[in-house]
C-alpha cells in the first residue's frame, strides 16, 4: 500500500487545523518529529495513541492521526489557558507563530484527563526536532504567500476589519459563511450545524438551518462582541483570520494575513457583483423591446465600454453618422432603418459581453451604468444595492426559474482553415473533417499546445488512425493522454514516452470495455503501436508509428 504524498498530507493538516483553529505547521512538525506509530494504511503517525474512550481503531490511519492530533493541540491550549496562561504565552505576535514555551509543552506530550473522553494521548518527542520542523513549514507557507517578516500589525487589522463588518454585511452567502466559520472556531465547535445551534434558541435551529438569512442578526451581534472579548488567544486569532479569508474569498490563510497589511476594511470589492452583472447581460437579448430608453442604456454602456468621449462618437463607431440622424428626423422610414441598424449592432455587442468581460474597472462601470439606466435607478449606489440583491438571489434560485441566468451561449465557431498550423488551431474543432477527436483532446484542454508544424502533422496523423479505431469499435474513446512535451510516465520506456512528445500516441479508455478487450479487438489490424497496462486494466495505448509493435506493461 502506497503512503501519502507530502501534498496529500498537507491537505489533511490544512483541513484539521482550520476545523479546530490551530496553526497548521504544528501538525507538520508532529509528523516529522514522531514518525510513529506505524499505521494500517502504511503511513506513520503524529505520535497519537489511544486513551480514555479513544480506541486503537480510531487512530490507526493517517487521517485519523491528524484529526486526533488537532484535537489534542486544541485541548492542550485550552488547559494551559485554564492554568492561567495568557495569549502572549502561547503566541509570538510579531513572528506569527507559537512560542517556544508552548512548543516545549507540545514536545513533552499530553495525557487527557478523564473528562476529555474523546481526546487521545500525545506521546513525547524530541523538542529540537519538533521546533525545527515547525519553523521550516512556517517559513515555507510564509514564502509562498509573501508574508511580511513582522506580523505585529495583524491583531489590530483583524479587529479593525471585524469591527466594520456590521456596516457592510448584506447577507451574501459568502459573508454569512465567513462569520459562521468564525463562530465555529471561536467557540471550539466542529461543525457548521453546531455553530448555527450556538447562535439561536433550540426551538429555532431547524428553521435557521433551512433559511440561514435568519442568522443575520445573531451573526452581527456576535461580531459586535468580538473586540471586547478578544484576548489574543491562538484559537480566537485563527477564527478571525478565517473570517477574513472567507469574507475576501481568498485561497489561503496566509494570503488573508498578507492582505491585511495594507487594507483592513471589510468593504466589499465590486467584483462581488460580477456574476449578477453577467446574469443581467445574459437576459438582455430576450428582454430588449427596442424602446428608446433601452436603446439609450445600451448606447451609453457601449460608449463607456469602448472608452469613447461622446454619444456621437459611440454612434459613429456603431456605423451611424450624424448626417443620417439629421435626415431621419424628417424621414420616418429612414428613422426606422436607423433604429433597426442600431438594435442589431447593440444586441451584437451585448451578446459578446459575457465572453469579452475581463473584469476591468471601465468594463464594470459600463455594466453598472447599463443596469442603472435600464432599471431607471437614481444613483450608482442604489444600482449596486440592487445588484447585491440580485447576487443573493442567484445563490439560491432554482435553475428553472425565470430569473435564473440562462446557460452560457457557446462562442462563435470560426471557419475551419484549409490547413492546420500552430497559429490557427481551434480547441473545439475536429482535428480531421467530420471526426470526433478535437484539438482539446490532443492538447489537454489547450494546456500543451504543439510548438511546430511537425507536431501538428503528427497529431493529425494520430487523429486519422484513432478515428478508424473509434468507427470500428462503435463507441466513444475517452482520451487520457495525447500530446505532451515532457515525460510524466518514465516507466513506459523511452520509445513509448517519445511518441507522446511527438504527438502521435494516445492512451484512452472506452466505457464498459477493458484494456484487454480493446487490445484483442484492435490487434489484427492496427498498423502501429498497440499496448496494455497491467496496473491499469481499462487503459489502452495506440500510436501511429510506421510498423507494428505489441506490448504489455
Amino acid at each position: 500500500m502506497a503512503t501519502f504524498s507530502p501534498d496529500q498530507r498537507n491537505y489533511y493538516y490544512l483541513i484539521e487545523a482550520e476545523r479546530v483553529g490551530i496553526h497548521k505547521p504544528i501538525l507538520t512538525a508532529l509528523y516529522a518529529a514522531h514518525s510513529s506509530p506505524s499505521l494500517a494504511d502504511a503511513e506513520t503517525g503524529l505520535g497519537i495513541s489511544p486513551a480514555n474512550r479513544v480506541s486503537l481503531a480510531q487512530v490507526n490511519t493517517f487521517p485519523q492521526q491528524v484529526q486526533s492530533a488537532a484535537n489534542v493541540i486544541r485541548s492542550l491550549s485550552e488547559s494551559l489557558l485554564d492554568q492561567g496562561w495568557k495569549g502572549g504565552d502561547l503566541w509570538e505576535a510579531e513572528q506569527g507563530r507559537y512560542t517556544e514555551q508552548f512548543l516545549q509543552k507540545v514536545a513533552s506530550g499530553y495525557a487527557p484527563i478523564g473528562s476529555e473522553s474523546a481526546i487521545a494521548r500525545l506521546e513525547a518527542c524530541d523538542w529540537t526536532q519538533l521546533k525545527q520542523a515547525y519553523l521550516t513549514d512556517l517559513a515555507a507557507d510564509g514564502k509562498a504567500a509573501n508574508l511580511p517578516d513582522n506580523l505585529a500589525y495583524l491583531d489590530r487589522a483583524l479587529i479593525s476589519l471585524v469591527d466594520g463588518i456590521p456596516d457592510y454585511y448584506v447577507g451574501l452567502p459568502h459573508q454569512r459563511d465567513a462569520i459562521l466559520s468564525g463562530v465555529r472556531i471561536w467557540r471550539g465547535l466542529d461543525t457548521r450545524e453546531a455553530a448555527i445551534a450556538s447562535l439561536v434558541p433550540n426551538a429555532e435551529v431547524t428553521t435557521a438551518m433551512e433559511d440561514e438569512s435568519q442568522l443575520d442578526i445573531p451573526l452581527k451581534q456576535f461580531v459586535q462582541g468580538i473586540s471586547a472579548n478578544y484576548g489574543g488567544y491562538p484559537q480566537q486569532r485563527e477564527a478571525l483570520i478565517r473570517v477574513v479569508q472567507l469574507w475576501r474569498q481568498m485561497r489561503t490563510r496566509e494570503e488573508a494575513i498578507a492582505s491585511l497589511k495594507t487594507n483592513s476594511s471589510p468593504e466589499e470589492n465590486l467584483t462581488v457583483i460580477d456574476p449578477a452583472l453577467i446574469a443581467f447581460v445574459q437576459h438582455l437579448p430576450n428582454s430588449y423591446q427596442g424602446q428608446g430608453s433601452q436603446r439609450h442604456a445600451l448606447t451609453e454602456a457601449f460608449r463607456i465600454w469602448r472608452q469613447l468621449d461622446s454619444r456621437a462618437t459611440a454612434l459613429a463607431t456603431l456605423g451611424i453618422q450624424a448626417e443620417q440622424l439629421n435626415a431621419s428626423t424628417t424621414d420616418r422610414t429612414e428613422m426606422l432603418n436607423l433604429a433597426t441598424q442600431m438594435d442589431r449592432e447593440l444586441l451584437r455587442f451585448v451578446r459578446r459581453l459575457p465572453g469579452d468581460y475581463q473584469e476591468l474597472d471601465h468594463q464594470r462601470e459600463a455594466l453598472i451604468r447599463l443596469v442603472q439606466l435600464w432599471r431607471s435607478l437614481p444613483t450608482r449606489n442604489q444600482t449596486i444595492d440592487s445588484l447585491l440583491e440580485d447576487q443573493k438571489r442567484l445563490e439560491t434560485v432554482r435553475p428553472s426559474a425565470p430569473e435564473a441566468p440562462p446557460p452560457p451561449i457557446p462562442v462563435v465557431i470560426l471557419k475551419r482553415p484549409t490547413h492546420w498550423t500552430p497559429d490557427n488551431l481551434q480547441l473545439f474543432a475536429p482535428i480531421i473533417p467530420d471526426g470526433h477527436f478535437t484539438w482539446a483532446d490532443a492538447t489537454h484542454g489547450g494546456t500543451q499546445m504543439p510548438p511546430n508544424q511537425a507536431t501538428v502533422e503528427a497529431i493529425i496523423r494520430m487523429a486519422t488512425l484513432a478515428q478508424r479505431a473509434r468507427d470500428r469499435i462503435g463507441r466513444p474513446l475517452i482520451v487520457v493522454n495525447w500530446y505532451r512535451p515532457f515525460d510524466r510516465h518514465g516507466a513506459m520506456g523511452s520509445e513509448a514516452s517519445h511518441r507522446y512528445q511527438v504527438g502521435d500516441a494516445i492512451d484512452f479508455i472506452c466505457e464498459g470495455l477493458t484494456g484487454n478487450q480493446l487490445y484483442w479487438f484492435l490487434e489484427p489490424w492496427w498498423p502501429g503501436g498497440l499496448g496494455r497496462y497491467t496496473q491499469f486494466p481499462y487503459l489502452c495505448h495506440i500510436d501511429a508509428r510506421s510498423y507494428r509493435v505489441r506490448w504489455r506493461n
